[in-house]
């Protein structure tokens, strides 16, 4: 018999049934230890040291028996059926008053010991069934022991206990004065077990209360702990991680499994802690080795927490040095920043070209033309002091074009037009580029100039600002071919992605010094150059262009051993 039921009949029971279930269940087990113990005591007692009266050993061994059944098959009535268990434990109570009636008839009645016995059945009564439990048993109890004192004062003996100080059934106000007191204190110990009943369910309802409160604030703290978007790590005092969030896991690529108890710096080598609650940001390495940026802070958590003494961890510190450190992915709000530094900029450049255009457009027109009339002049004579000032004029027009393109990639990059696509031939716009390449004095007699163009016939773009990224490429590769020995290779081809997806491919590649490490996305920012007469603004205007179609291009190296640079195209379906 077990005192924790688990089978089919009891699951379908409601809360408080399975709760006086298990109340009826361990009074049937106590019932058992019971008669158990009173088996020792009577086995003790008939040794003969002492004058009571006591069960011959076959009765008071048949007796015990018939307990131990009857428990036995009560609890498996409770367990297997649904019978309702208030009227089964009234039931039970009975069994119990009946049980001591006879262990205290065949034991001397007045004179035997275990009249006290009857306080089991009225106390469990008043426990499990408050007020009626214990005032029944007190009644049954009372009544029983009313007829035991009949019994006796009738001289109606079992046959086995003939003994001569078996006589006190001929004294009725002795009888009488025991039947007044034992009443008496049944219905008082009934009273106050049910009192104690009361104030017992009182407690047990209040501190259901309180237990029902703390588990639905645990479970808000730990769905609020678990579903907030902030990464929370607190750690102890020797600086390992106690607790981890979703957060904290989605951040960092770690499971809770793989953090938990290890040393902090361990996953997060560059976190320091100086100042406290400020805002930091530090560089980690996530468990798929990709590098991000974390924003975090920290504060003191200070909490009891148990110690281990050297023999038993029964004792608490206040732990000083714990902290709780919160997180989180910085790296795109840094991307966002740059982008909107990136739109500052832009915006100050337009302003700025708004205004160079405004102020430079018209006195480098009257300039340019002006020594365009001179120069004309000046071709026509041919001393020698006019052929000084001729070169003089042609440094004059040089730079006075220069500056115009410098104006001209200001306002292109500051002010860029939406891309108008359609369709139109790729190798003659390239050709076109080539050739307004080879009219600039610039350009190389020697130079070894490759193009694979055969497989791309028609190309998806708006064709202006296709030739402008053509261009800028071209000539960011002739100003850093080695002069005597330039090599460029320009390749174009088409490639299906998938069945609904095709792409245009343009590399063009150069036999330079090629990109410096680390500056691969650094040369697409707007002023950054490494050439002299640059502006730092070709391979900006080329990203933004190819952006405006939806395309990307890479830098990487090239087999003739300068730079790469790869543009990709999408076309329509």
């Amino acid at each position: 018999m077990s005192p924790s039921p688990d089978n089919k009949a009891f699951s379908g029971r409601s809360t408080v049934e399975k709760l006086l279930v298990n109340q009826l269940l361990w009074m049937l087990f106590l019932r058992v230890i019971l008669y158990t113990l009173i088996l020792g005591v009577s086995a003790y007692l008939q040794t003969g040291k002492f004058n009571v009266i006591v069960f011959p050993p076959a009765l008071l061994f048949l007796f015990i028996l018939v307990v131990y059944i009857t428990s036995i098959t009560s609890g498996l009535i409770l367990l297997k059926t649904q019978k309702p268990p208030r009227r089964f434990g009234l039931k039970q109570i009975l069994l119990d008053t009946i049980f001591v009636s006879i262990l205290v008839y065949y034991t001397g009645g007045s004179d035997s010991i275990f009249p006290p016995i009857y306080f089991f059945p009225i106390i469990a009564g008043g426990l499990i069934i408050p007020r009626r439990g214990g005032i029944f048993a007190a009644g049954a109890a009372t009544l029983q022991y009313a007829a035991v004192l009949l019994l006796e004062y009738y001289q109606i003996f079992p046959a086995v206990l003939k003994v001569p100080f078996y006589n006190n059934g001929q004294d009725i106000f002795a009888s009488l004065n025991l039947f007044a007191v034992y009443g008496l204190i049944f219905f008082l110990a009934a009273i106050l077990s049910s009192l104690f009943a009361g104030r017992l369910r009182k407690t047990e309802d209040a501190l259901s209360d309180s237990v029902l409160e703390y588990d639905r604030l645990s479970l808000l703290y730990k769905q609020i702990f678990d579903d907030i978007s902030t990464g929370i790590i607190t750690t102890d005092a020797e600086n390992r991680i106690t607790s981890v969030n979703n957060a904290a896991e989605h951040i960092t690529g770690y499971s809770s499994r793989d953090l938990l108890y290890e040393k902090f710096h361990d996953f997060f080598p560059n976190v320091t802690f100086t100042a406290l609650s400020s805002p930091h940001s530090a560089e980690i390495i996530r468990k798929d080795n990709e590098k991000t940026r974390l924003g975090y802070s920290y504060a003191h958590l200070q909490y009891s927490q148990v110690v281990n003494n050297g023999k038993r961890e029964d004792t608490t510190a206040h732990c000083e040095y714990c902290k709780v450190i919160t997180i989180q992915d910085i790296s795109e709000v840094e991307r966002l920043e740059k982008q909107m530094q990136q739109t500052e900029k832009l915006a100050a450049i337009g302003r700025m070209s708004a205004g160079i255009a405004h102020d430079f457009r018209n006195p480098l027109t009257a300039i340019s033309g002006s020594a365009q009339v001179l120069a004309n002049e000046l071709s026509l004579m041919h001393s020698t002091q006019d052929q000084a000032n001729s070169e003089l004029v042609a440094i004059i027009l040089r730079e006075s074009n220069r500056l115009s393109n410098t104006v001209s990639d200001f306002l292109k990059f500051a002010r860029p037009k939406h891309a108008e696509n359609d369709w139109f031939s790729f190798k003659r716009c390239l050709e076109e580029v080539i050739e307004v390449a080879r009219m600039a004095p610039e350009w190389p007699g020697n130079i070894k100039l490759e193009l694979f163009t055969e497989d791309i016939v028609d190309i998806w773009a708006d064709q202006y600002q296709l030739f402008t990224i053509l261009n800028h490429l071209l000539q960011n590769a002739l100003a850093f071919v080695p002069p005597g020995d330039e090599q460029i290779r320009i390749i174009a081809k088409e490639v299906q992605v998938n069945e609904q997806t095709d792409i245009v491919i343009i590399t063009m590649e150069d036999n330079g010094p090629g990109i410096v490490p680390g500056k691969e996305d650094k040369i697409f920012e707007p002023f950054y150059t490494r050439r002299v007469d640059g502006t730092g603004l070709g391979l900006a205007i080329v990203k933004q262009m190819i952006s405006e179609h939806r395309g990307t291009i890479e830098v990487g190296k090239s087999c003739l051993g300068g730079a790469k640079f790869i543009v990709t195209l999408p076309l329509p379906q």
